[in-house]
């Protein structure tokens, strides 16, 4: 719930640092909207908050630095390719992340790296949710832009619900069905061009 607040950050920091970035009470409302919506798929009726401080800072967070990526994001696509900005991000996330290894070495046992699943795990998390999905989310942004782009991640609740109810047999409930309209009116009002 926390990480579907990033299209209304980066709607925010878009304003405050992109010159010309007006926000627009159509964006507001539709997000707030989608927002909500957002609330009633996740919650699905059980509306039971169980807070914890620093997941909830740690998940905010999350938002906020997808907010400055993307913008950042969109300033750098003008000058640079696409697949160029990724090595880029993915080099610089591994020197950032080499210091860790110092406390925490890192151990490789090769007979559970093997095991095809941990194999085929490996293999889907770093070419399709790593490499392909960076790389149609800079493309996106690049001709969609940053706080419209973002604006698409409401969706991600309509498809856990719908992914669920086909494979995991789910019931949609009358509560999900509800939130998820106000999702796509929420989408529908921020992307309206007013």
């Amino acid at each position: 719930m926390i990480v579907s607040t990033a299209p209304l950050i980066t709607a925010f920091l878009s304003h405050l640092f992109v010159k010309g970035e007006k926000l627009k009470k159509t964006l507001v409302y539709g997000s707030l909207l989608a927002l909500t919506g957002v609330a009633l798929v996740v919650y699905n009726g059980n509306f039971i908050f169980k807070m914890n401080p620093a997941g909830d800072i740690l998940s905010l967070t999350a938002s906020l630095m997808w907010g400055l990526y993307t913008i950042i994001l969109k300033r750098l696509d003008i000058r640079y390719p696409v697949l160029f900005i990724i090595r880029k991000v993915f080099f610089y996330g591994l020197i950032t992340l080499a210091p860790v290894f110092y406390f925490k070495p890192l151990t490789i046992c090769m007979n559970i790296l093997l095991n095809p699943v941990v194999t085929g795990n490996l293999l889907f998390l770093g070419l399709i949710a790593s490499m392909l999905c960076y790389i149609c989310w800079n493309i996106a942004v690049k001709h969609l832009g940053a706080v419209r782009t973002t604006n698409y991640i409401y969706f991600m609740p309509i498809v856990t619900l719908l992914t669920s109810a086909l494979i995991i047999n789910e019931t949609i409930t009358p509560i999900a069905l509800l939130g998820a309209a106000l999702i796509l009116g929420g989408v529908y009002l921020a992307e309206k061009k007013i």
